[in-house]
């Protein structure tokens, strides 16, 4: 991703915050105290040596060099390093978060103000981390598909009939299967040149993973939305397309916050997809357009 697009999606610490949500569920308790301490207070971190940040956060040495190779640095040297340029480029006077967790009580302007900011994090979040080349291959075996099925469940299935729907309008044959014996079952008829997409934040739903494991051994092309990049999905997927999420919170599970960012994803393949393909698609789309503008008009009285 270019850096122009990274400044207007994110500020670096926001794209460690986000990289430290992404990868928590794939951490020891102790490498998350040590991801947590580093994301909050990257200036106080950057003062420390090895061995102090490891009594901060009541872990090892060991445990906080592990964490460092895990968010991306090859030693804490390095990571030390980018907490201190990170902290000189906070020094700007910006105006503290806004603080997210929404109580029992809040009035609703409150919530509204919060998840409003919650859902902005999250969507600059999944765009500063989403891997483009990963994206632009999967548009590629869209485009070119014979048809594709994509499988999601509960909420990610709304996300998976969001995506059908899109592609339906521009001419592409396409089925969301939220039920998982007939997704195994439509799965089982896939060959190569067809696409088949799992759409799972936990990455570990099995109803999704099944399908979309069926289909890689049919020799279909395969891509996996989700917010867990290590998680069990991914080893039958072709392309993996990472998702942020917001903070889990009591009022609102992740797998509830987690369609924002999903359906970001969907939006994206969508438009390039419509991209490689305009010559059709436009025409194809202005004929959903034009078959169902009648049902839009007010009947007469």
């Amino acid at each position: 991703m270019t850096q122009d697009v990274k400044e207007i999606f994110g500020s670096p610490g926001g794209s460690l915050a986000a990289k430290v949500r992404t990868l928590a569920p794939s951490m020891t308790r102790s490498m998350q105290r040590v991801a947590e301490a580093v994301a909050g207070d990257p200036a106080g971190c950057a003062a420390l040596t090895v061995t102090g940040l490891a009594e901060l956060t009541g872990t090892s040495e060991a445990t906080v060099v592990r964490t460092a190779r895990l968010l991306g640095y090859p030693g804490y040297r390095d990571l030390r390093l980018a907490l201190a340029g990170l902290a000189a480029q906070q020094q700007s006077g910006r105006a503290p978060a806004i603080t997210t967790d929404i109580a029992v009580d809040d009035p609703i302007a409150d919530v509204v103000t919060k998840l409003a900011y919650e859902e902005q994090q999250t969507l600059a979040d999944t765009a500063a981390g989403l891997d483009t080349a990963q994206l632009g291959a999967a548009v590629t075996a869209l485009a070119g598909a014979r048809r594709t099925d994509v499988y999601g469940i509960g909420a990610s299935g709304l996300v998976a009939q969001d995506l059908t729907q899109k592609l339906l309008r521009i001419g592409l044959i396409a089925h969301a299967h939220s039920d998982p014996h007939l997704a195994v079952t439509n799965a089982v008829q896939l060959r190569a040149g067809d696409v088949a997409i799992a759409i799972t934040h936990s990455g570990s739903t099995g109803d999704v993973i099944e399908p979309l494991r069926v289909a890689f051994e049919h020799g279909a092309t395969t891509v996996a939305i989700t917010g867990r990049p290590d998680s069990p999905v991914t080893q039958y997927a072709d392309h993996v397309l990472t998702t942020s999420t917001s903070r889990e919170t009591e009022l609102r599970p992740a797998a509830m916050s987690s369609r924002t960012s999903q359906l970001l994803v969907v939006d994206c393949l969508f438009v390039g997809v419509a991209q490689r393909t305009y010559e059709s698609a436009a025409p194809a789309l202005a004929a959903s357009y034009e078959a169902l503008a009648h049902r839009h008009r007010s009947s007469p009285r």
